[in-house]
């Protein structure tokens, strides 16, 4: 990664912006362990492994970060070794949570523990910090992790250009007499060759399978006639993930799913439409549902109209029924509706779209009508 698109993604302030949110939420501390809040705060996308490897954010005392002695090296050689972060390494005989118990600043409260940090970990500060009081950390970076930089916008929008060139490949790869694990197998070679460092996922739901939303693949055989649904995604080399479904259908697709894709394709657009500054998640959400509820659907619509995403591909803000929150300008999310007949077959239509100051952005362009094949 270009160092330069490294330090406007993952830059030096963003770490005493934390540090305030920690002082404004009452906590002691927050403790960062390997996950995308590390990644996010420091750019090190460090191993999550039974060592410890954690950042410490005190509210009123410089940060420190205590990794493995033999992961010192990839930690000062990623973006937090030039944030000026001071490094402190321990040894396979200490205890490591001893000694971040000890250089935390003298006092009770609480102390914020990383989203993903694994439970063992977190028993293991319970014990090296008693009468300690353990929260989420993800609410103190969650209002931070939510509105979107223009470097992040940034590379979102590449994420998604990444993974549109894959789905314009993807009518080569569907035909009658090929398995789903088949056409998967090549899908994710493609995301790779696109410039992905991971693929997260990838969803071929063909014929009755296309009525469970997140399928995976299987030894089906793809019939002709089959609607396919194809939910795919990844994570690039920024840390930034992509996510984007397109149905496709091998030869003419039954009646009915004509029918009712169209209702789709009409509601994922109301919902896009819906969205700009002010306007609830809920409202983006209701935007699509109430729409496909009136074409008689609405039953068979069974999961919330989209998620954030961002160093996950799950995050805040979710676009569901009670997310009251209003949207905000740099705030990056799914909108999926999608319309599912039990034992028949599915659909769904995804983009990732940007908040912006007066409307929305999508970071997907590939035509979003049913591709017959």
């Amino acid at each position: 990664m270009n160092p330069d698109v490294t330090t406007e993604l993952y830059p030096a302030e963003r770490l005493a912006r934390v540090q305030e949110a920690t002082a404004d939420y009452g906590l002691r501390a927050v403790l960062l362990t390997p996950g995308p809040d590390l990644r996010y705060v420091t750019g090190y996308d460090a191993i999550q492994m039974e060592r410890l490897t954690c950042l410490v954010v005190p509210a009123s005392a410089d940060p420190f970060l205590v990794v493995p002695r033999l992961e010192l090296p990839a930690a000062q050689a990623s973006p937090a070794g030039r944030l000026g972060i001071e490094m402190v390494s321990w040894d396979e005989t200490d205890d490591p949570f001893a000694l971040v118990a000890a250089r935390l600043p003298a006092g009770a409260g609480r102390v914020g523990v990383a989203d993903r940090m694994w439970a063992v970990m977190s028993l293991r500060f319970r014990d090296a910090l008693p009468g300690t009081e353990q929260v989420a950390a993800g609410n103190v970076l969650r209002q931070l992790r939510m509105r979107k930089s223009a470097a992040e916008i940034d590379a979102l929008r590449e994420a998604g250009a990444a993974i549109d060139r894959v789905h314009q490949v993807v009518p080569r790869l569907l035909r009658a007499g090929r398995t789903e694990r088949e056409v998967g197998r090549d899908i994710a070679a493609e995301i790779l060759a696109e410039g992905h460092s991971v693929v997260d996922f990838v969803i071929v739901a063909s014929g009755p399978n296309g009525s469970s939303p997140h399928h995976e693949v299987s030894d089906r055989v793809i019939r002709d006639g089959d609607p396919v649904v194809v939910d795919i995604g990844g994570t690039m080399p920024s840390g930034y993930c992509s996510d984007e479904t397109r149905t496709y259908s091998v030869g003419e697709p039954p009646v009915r799913f004509r029918d009712y894709y169209e209702v789709l394709r009409e509601a994922q657009q109301a919902a896009c439409d819906a969205v700009r500054p002010g306007v609830t998640p809920e409202a983006v959400d209701a935007a699509a549902r109430d729409l496909i509820a009136k074409a008689g659907y609405g039953e068979y619509f069974i999961h919330r109209t989209g998620h954030g995403i961002g160093l996950e591909t799950h995050e805040d803000p979710y676009i569901v029924e009670g997310n009251t929150e209003p949207l905000r300008p740099g705030m990056a999310f799914s909108i999926e509706p999608g319309i599912y007949l039990p034992a028949e077959h599915g659909a769904r239509i995804e983009d990732i779209v940007v908040c912006t100051e007066d409307g929305y952005e999508r970071m997907n362009l590939v035509d979003r009508g049913l591709h017959v094949i």
